[in-house]
């Protein structure tokens, strides 16, 4: 695979035409003469199957496919069947700091392997734009003051300095790649608001300036929310993203469009978490793993931009690939209000409207789609999610019920929440409320919402409890800004909502420490403390080790649930808080009227605002820029960091998936439903008394420069001994003991997972996982596949995946294998006792059988065929060489020594 595709004069169907009107010429590819020619017109097309068409197009008249994938993309957005399998390349990639860590690494593995090989080192480069944001390392070590903000990014650069210089190293060394230093705020806030384009030109293969729809793939799953922008994409795991950047497509069987209708308006009194968190628990019950969701419909005129991207952002937690909302006036009017050029601005219309992209008010042009789900936004009532997932929706009213194991009679009281002395901390006690997250400090008027709340608080005396954790968070500076503009800083900061970050921080657990009276209370008194967050993710064990419950609020129910101290209330009849003179206080007294929210909103912003904030965006401060960081194409591995590793992935003696079958496999755990990517890679702090933490401190590392298993997956010594030990996993063979522990077969003695790996290696055995339903859930976490590989696991056996979890294990060589239908570990008595062959995997294909065959400990033997979850024939190679990033690795180098240095890629894919 060369560097940059080969090019050859695209064939006279796909020549360009000139985009009339603006400022000089660009180009387009002929879109509505295209569905024209079979038939149609692009605005009876779901808006999915014209990006498809136009990626496919690009892709035919760059050489990168043949001419037949123009032809199955048509037949499949014409008449919803085709057996092809779609070769997609987005625009470009998106990166956060702790998978895009990775990312560089691998690359810069790759380039070590390809020069010991004699490929010249430049011959790995990235082939499509990326950018990545810093903003997953900073951690909440310091809250409720003035100075949190200045602590927390002091700590943030002493911890991560050689991750951070390792990301400056890679800012030179590969051009394309775009660092945004710490500080700047949260990935896909960034890129609603300054980074995606919605139309994007470049020059095209005659170098002509060349317009296309922005699309984009990311290492964090959250990247839908670029859709609410109109901008197609999807989260994948680090090392796929890392060979789209080497140019290697995403492969994708024709996906699965729903139409989502949107009907009413959302009621007084309810914001957009209410509705996102009302339609997860809606599309989950509707079943919509693995699709691409459009939203159209009347309903959709009253929503902005920012309400939109609070929908498509949390598409992976309701199981869509990607949700979208077609470009209409509010698309135009979000980007001149956040301060994008107007000649830009002009040019996304004209190009759209030519295109047969843009969209009219209301269902006039909708696009025929052959599956439908339809929604009324009336039906919204204020709500929380939780208490372990995003689609646990639960009115307020129902939140004292839904508490898990609660051990106390009767209700807890309150805080009194005047400042004054109140109960000690009880079951359902809040020991974190933040404002974090962005899927909700990306809406404005959310945030104003919470500002206004507070203010009345404020004005009425309350305060917060002494043992609640409070954090502000936002996802860019716009926000501070705007709030202060509205006078609505210094009221959440008197509540103890001070800025703390510009970072995901409390979202995906990197929430610090609790207050000393929260921890004596959880740990101590085994009180039932939760947290409550504007966040997207509430896993088990994600938020907080020793948080037991987590719910996802809108930020104004995280401010009132903050002054109550417990959320064993309901919220809409019973007091949350006392006044200094007796008067009690209900939600109503907080609640801001919706004019008053969108007058302040309205007062408080203007693209001068978005301007100022992303200023000089990719310059940093003066620790960034001053970083001592290598130069030069190749990355010299450091010898005695405990952070940087090269990657083993590469490694010969890494077992790929042969044809004779997997023989004599012992299991490894039996998990159950919903075992998400947080349970299997955890993403905080590392516990001292892990495995992980023992092998730190046997390097000499002190406890309190653990850093967190986040920060450290550039050392796979360290993430390997961490997969599957997620402090709430539940493995049937561990005895009732939560977290990383097993028996080892057939010993039955007990053992941490990594020991138990670690003995079986030795003995040579190959390692199963045997799962329920959806295994994988939640992040785009690469390290859940690593990390799996890397113990010896050579498929995992599940009622179902995932998407992105099911790629990652194919792309690092483990073959996710589905049960039958309606069946399961307990339908066939599975132990975890039995021993494994898996068979027929010389002819394995796509969606085939492969025999399992169990011996029990009793002799006794069952055989059944289950399901490989394998897409295409290009994910049974990835698994014949051991993984994608092998498979890469060889591209790379044969097609350098092909006497013509052609690329040995079949163009129809």
């Amino acid at each position: 695979m060369p560097t940059s595709p080969t090019t050859s004069p695209a064939p006279p169907a796909y020549a360009p035409r000139p985009l009339n009107g603006g400022t000089g010429t660009v180009y387009r590819y002929p879109l509505p003469e295209l569905a024209a020619a079979a038939g149609t017109e692009p605005a009876r097309l779901p808006y999915t199957a014209c990006v498809l068409l136009e990626n496919a197009v690009h892709a035919v008249a760059t050489g990168q496919a043949g001419p037949d994938l123009v032809d199955a993309v048509l037949r499949w957005a014409t008449t919803g069947v085709t057996a092809d399998v779609f070769a997609f390349l987005p625009f470009r990639v998106m990166l956060q700091d702790f998978s895009g860590v990775p990312v560089v690494l691998d690359l810069a593995a790759l380039r070590a392997a390809a020069v010991r090989r004699g490929v010249p080192a430049q011959n790995i480069s990235p082939v499509l734009p990326a950018d990545l944001v810093v903003d997953h390392s900073v951690r909440v070590d310091s809250a409720g003051t003035r100075d949190a903000l200045r602590i927390n990014k002091d700590l943030e650069f002493a911890r991560n300095r050689e991750r951070y210089a390792l990301l400056r190293w890679a800012e030179q060394a590969f051009a394309g790649l775009r660092v945004v230093p710490p500080g700047a705020g949260i990935i896909h806030q960034v890129n609603l608001e300054r980074l995606a384009s919605v139309v994007a030109v470049a020059d095209g293969p005659d170098g002509r300036p060349l317009a296309r729809p922005d699309t984009v793939l990311g290492t964090d799953s959250h990247t839908t929310m670029a859709g609410g922008l109109g901008v197609l994409g999807w989260g994948v795991g680090g090392i796929e993203a890392t060979s789209v950047l080497l140019g290697e497509p995403v492969l994708l069987r024709p996906p699965r469009v729903i139409g989502v209708r949107l009907t009413g308006r959302r009621p007084p009194g309810t914001t957009a978490t209410d509705l996102v968190l009302a339609l997860t628990q809606r599309l989950r019950r509707h079943g919509v793993v693995g699709a691409i969701l459009e939203m159209h419909g009347d309903g959709v005129d009253g929503l902005s931009v920012p309400d939109r991207a609070t929908l498509a952002n949390m598409a992976p937690d309701y199981g869509a690939t990607a949700s979208v909302f077609p470009v209409d006036r509010e698309t135009l009017r979000f980007l001149r209000d956040t301060g994008r050029p107007a000649d830009h601005v002009d040019l996304v219309e004209r190009y759209c409207r030519r295109q047969g992209l843009f969209r009219e008010h209301g269902d006039a042009d909708a696009p025929v789609y052959r599956e439908s789900v339809e929604f009324d936004l009336s039906s919204v009532e204020p709500c929380v999610a939780g208490p372990r997932r995003p689609d646990e929706r639960v009115a307020l009213h129902a939140v004292p019920d839904s508490l898990p194991a609660r051990r106390v009679e009767g209700r807890a009281a309150g805080s009194g929440g005047s400042g004054a002395p109140g109960p000690r901390p009880a079951d359902g006690a809040v020991v974190i409320a933040a404002l974090t997250s962005c899927t909700n400090t990306a809406n404005p008027e959310s945030m104003v919402t919470a500002g206004l709340v507070a203010r009345r608080a404020v004005e009425l005396g309350l305060d917060v409890p002494s043992w609640v954790k409070t954090s502000l968070a936002p996802g860019s500076p716009t926000v501070p800004a705007y709030l202060d503009r509205a006078g609505l800083l210094a009221p959440l900061q008197k509540l103890g909502f001070h800025l703390v970050a510009f970072g995901c921080t409390t979202c995906h657990g990197m929430s610090g420490p609790l207050k000393p009276e929260a921890e004596r209370a959880v740990t101590e008194d085994g009180v039932l403390g939760v947290a409550v967050l504007s966040g997207n993710r509430n896993f088990e064990g994600r938020v907080h080790p020793r948080v037991r419950a987590a719910y996802l609020a809108s930020p104004a129910l995280v401010v009132c649930y903050a002054l109550a101290g417990t959320v064993d209330l309901d919220l809409t009849t019973e007091p949350l808080a006392t006044t200094p003179d007796g008067r009690e206080v209900r939600l109503r007294d907080l609640w801001p009227d919706p004019h008053e929210v969108a007058e302040a909103a309205r007062g408080a912003l203007s693209p001068e605002l978005f301007d100022a904030a992303y200023t000089g965006l990719f310059d940093g401060d003066e620790r960034w820029r001053s970083l001592e960081a290598a130069d030069g194409p190749l990355y010299s591995w450091p010898a005695d960091s405990d952070y940087i590793l090269e990657p083993p992935y590469l490694a010969v003696d890494r077992p790929a998936l042969a044809g004779d079958g997997v023989v004599g496999a012992r299991i490894l755990a039996v998990l159950g439903d919903s075992v998400s990517t947080d349970h299997i890679s955890p993403v905080g702090a590392i516990p001292p008394d892990g495995d992980a933490g023992r092998y730190l401190a046997g390097l000499g590392v002190a406890e309190a420069d653990f850093n967190s298993f986040g920060a450290r997956r550039g050392n796979h010594h360290v993430m390997l001994r961490g997969t599957f030990a997620g402090p709430r996993l539940r493995n049937a063979m561990a005895d009732g003991r939560e977290g990383g522990w097993t028996r080892h077969q057939p010993s039955g003695r007990p053992l941490s997972i990594h020991a138990a790996a670690e003995a079986y290696r030795a003995q040579g055995v190959p390692l199963i996982v045997v799962a329920g339903r959806e295994y994988g859930c939640g992040s785009a976490r690469d390290w859940a596949a690593k990390g799996t590989a890397l113990l010896g696991v050579r498929a995992v056996l599940a009622e179902s995946f995932e998407r992105i979890h099911r790629s990652n294990l194919v792309e690092m060589g483990v073959l996710p294998l589905r049960f039958p239908d309606g069946q399961g570990a307990a339908a066939y008595g599975i132990d975890g006792s039995e021993e494994i062959d898996l068979a027929g995997l010389d002819g394995l294909r796509p969606r085939g059988p492969v025999t399992v065959r169990m011996r029990r400990a009793d002799g006794s033997v069952l055989a059944f065929d289950a399901v490989a979850e394998v897409e295409t024939a290009r994910e049974v190679a990835y698994l014949r060489k051991g993984g994608i990033l092998p498979y890469v690795a060889e591209t790379l180098v044969t097609s350098h020594t092909r006497p013509d240095g052609g690329d040995n890629r079949s163009t129809t894919l």
